[in-house]
């Protein structure tokens, strides 16, 4: 376990969009900066994900100084969104959770997303990530709150527990599919060094001089059954963790982190769990 270190670092400046690595990046309270402060929602306001619209794992976002992002796909001249002005919100909803949100201000922008899924959205800011959304307070502590992500500020999952996932599939039914990338689960945080499925036993971490809290194992989706080079769908891995471990009835993969300070760390600090 003394050798477990941080592979690689992942934000989604747009929720449900293509990954974006970075070297390093500052942990803030609700997740790291950037991470998840927009997000597509319908004409309902119903935030708008690759559940039912995997063509989202084609869309990029790239994240300016300030926290404008530039968006684009195949196909489409780019388009920026400029983090809109203090104003007038609208409320949204996030999967049960009521937040409110500020649109974006430049039509062109609605236009762009809404002609790239071929239905009606809009995209969205979160514009005080320090007081809109609380943590599931199930499993947390006074105070947490956290971005659009789906429900906590970072999520951590480990090399050695997708190659152990990998090995189910090689035996299984559909092993045509694998092995699959980690990209597959959309992690913030990717450690190397540990033992398959070590994570789960952890109640809190330390990644360079940043302490963690683990709050929860992260339940995964039809997301993770989404290529995110080409959004096709398959039967893996949902169906080799079904056979592997399920908590509360969902099946489970990485382990949702709060962080307990705020700092920077970086692409090769070292992890230091604790159980």
């Amino acid at each position: 376990m003394g050798n477990a270190r941080l592979l690689s670092l992942h934000i989604h400046p747009v929720k449900a969009f293509r990954s974006l690595a970075l070297r390093e990046v500052l942990v803030e309270p609700w997740g790291p900066a950037g991470d998840r402060r927009w997000m597509l929602v319908d004409d309902g306001g119903r935030v708008v994900t690759q559940r039912r619209h995997p063509r989202l794992a084609l869309a990029a976002a790239e994240l300016l100084p300030g926290g404008g992002v530039v968006l684009s796909a195949p196909g489409t001249a780019p388009v920026t969104a400029a983090v809109p002005a203090p104003g007038r919100t609208v409320p949204v909803v996030l999967f049960g959770d009521k937040v409110e949100a500020v649109p974006a201000e430049d039509g062109a922008v609605h236009a762009w997303c809404s002609d790239f899924l071929g239905v009606p959205v809009r995209l969205v800011h979160l514009d005080d990530p320090a007081t809109r959304r609380p943590v599931d307070p199930e499993f947390a502590l006074p105070g947490e709150t956290v971005s659009f992500a789906d429900g906590y500020p970072l999520l951590l999952t480990t090399t050695a527990s997708l190659a152990g996932l990998n090995s189910l599939i090689a035996k299984g039914a559909h092993r045509a599919e694998g092995p699959l990338p980690m990209d597959r689960f959309r992690p913030n945080v990717v450690i190397e060094g540990t033992d398959p499925w070590e994570e789960d036993r952890w109640t809190h971490v330390t990644i360079g001089e940043v302490p963690f809290r683990v709050a929860k194992p992260s339940g995964r989706c039809v997301v993770t059954t989404t290529d995110q080079h080409t959004a096709r769908r398959g039967k893996e891995p949902l169906h080799s963790l079904a056979a592997r471990q399920r908590l509360d009835g969902k099946l489970v993969f990485g382990q949702n982190l709060v962080p307990l300070a705020r700092g920077t760390i970086r692409t090769g600090d070292r992890v230091e769990p604790r159980r």
